[in-house]
């Protein structure tokens, strides 16, 4: 019998280059995998025809495989990442949600890694390479990941609000939503649950801190906002982080928090040679990061850059909330024709230019000293990047090139 890991992406690549001489070789199947072959380690890469169910013990899939994949539906020995690394993962605080989780991970690392608390997950170290002996794992947890996950949980579980996205992957908000709350029933009487305010009543073991807000979780946690340097849309997550700090050793280190920096691309401002004002929020794919963006320089005239993939999500809501902002919309992307579409229905002025580097370029023909362009695009980048990060180098190169 062998063992199978379905795609060869950052996660199953850490665990066939790390494993493969404790455990044995892998069965490595992947769609770009076209014939044979055998990766450095030995592992077997195979094209995804070649999988035979009645030959695998276990299947461990890269979170980003959807259900619908035909690997994913014959499998007969599935196992997240999460599951498979239980037996030896230290105490662990899980941090998910639709907008933040990257920064809110990052922050609070920032404040545990005096006690010797690892950082990984969606971002960051795979679980493969993270330190057993660790004081403690602090995991951005994707929906994609907690799908899968049955038997794995956390001490602490962090959750940011949940608003649409990844619906095609899911099949629907109300099993996104499902997927975020799965591992709560599986907490027990002491475990901790930070969750907004809405899902309050789900069912678990955990003791639940609920919030309405930032004010709210401020309050309910005795935490000085006064002493926070950050703003929206970050003070939530410098809140969550802080939270996290206070539960595991009773202390806020306000002045270590407001000595964290933050991630290039996503609301990195910066100026052109003729001192106009341009933001790079690339890492904005869905339609409530952007609104928040927008909320951000909403007394500014915007130039905004939106489109990609949208993941199969009804961007309505983000187009009635731009209707009342004084802004101009580039559609680029897949999904261009549909942004000019949108724009239409909700009475918007916007332009058609398919490709990023056109789109700064008839911004550049507009933009004025004291207005703003926002690469913010509510979409995926895959249809035309490699990455939101590609996307983000491309949106600055462009800039410079003017």
């Amino acid at each position: 019998m062998k063992k199978s890991l379905f795609g060869y992406g950052k996660t199953t690549k850490a665990i066939a280059q790390t494993l493969a001489q404790k455990m044995g070789t892998f069965n490595i199947y992947d769609d770009d995998f076209k014939e044979k072959n055998l990766d450095e380690f030995g592992n077997e890469l195979l094209p995804v025809s070649a999988f035979e169910p009645e030959k695998s013990e276990l299947e461990i899939p890269s979170p980003g495989f959807p259900p619908t994949h035909s690997l994913i539906k014959k499998a007969r020995n599935l196992q997240s990442e999460y599951d498979f690394f239980y037996d030896i993962m230290p105490k662990s605080v899980w941090i998910s949600g639709t907008n933040g989780k990257t920064t809110t991970t990052q922050m609070s690392q920032h404040l545990l890694a005096k006690i010797g608390s690892q950082m990984g997950g969606n971002v960051g170290t795979p679980l493969a390479l993270l330190d057993p002996f660790a004081k403690i794992w602090i995991l951005e947890t994707s929906s994609f990941t907690l799908h899968y996950t049955k038997i794995a949980k956390p001490e602490i579980y962090a959750l940011l609000p949940i608003s649409n996205d990844h619906l095609s992957w899911h099949g629907s908000f109300e099993k996104y939503v499902k997927a975020k709350l799965s591992v709560l029933e599986r907490m027990n009487e002491n475990n901790v649950a930070i969750l907004p305010k809405m899902y309050e009543n789900t069912p678990t073991k955990a003791h639940i801190i609920s919030y309405e807000d930032e004010f709210d979780l401020a309050k309910k946690m005795e935490i000085d906002l006064t002493q926070i340097s950050f703003k929206a849309p970050f003070l939530l997550d410098a809140l969550l982080a802080l939270s996290i700090e206070k539960i595991l050793l009773d202390s806020l280190s306000y002045e270590l928090l407001n000595s964290f920096v933050m991630e290039k691309n996503k609301l990195e401002e910066f100026f052109d040679t003729q001192n106009r004002f341009w933001v790079n929020d690339t890492k904005a794919t869905n339609q409530a990061a952007v609104m928040e963006a927008l909320k951000r320089y909403q007394f500014q005239k915007i130039h905004l850059i939106i489109g990609g993939d949208d993941k199969g999500v009804d961007l309505s809501d983000l187009f009635a909330f731009m209707q009342g902002l004084d802004i101009k919309l580039y559609a680029i992307g897949v999904s261009c024709e549909k942004m000019i579409a949108y724009a239409k229905r909700f009475k918007l002025n916007a332009t058609k230019c398919e490709f990023l580097p056109r789109a700064v370029e008839e911004i550049s023909k507009k933009l004025k000293v004291g207005e703003v362009a926002l690469l913010s695009p509510a979409c995926a980048s895959l249809d035309q990047f490699s990455s939101y990060l590609e996307r983000g180098e491309c949106f600055k190169k462009s800039i410079a090139n003017l």
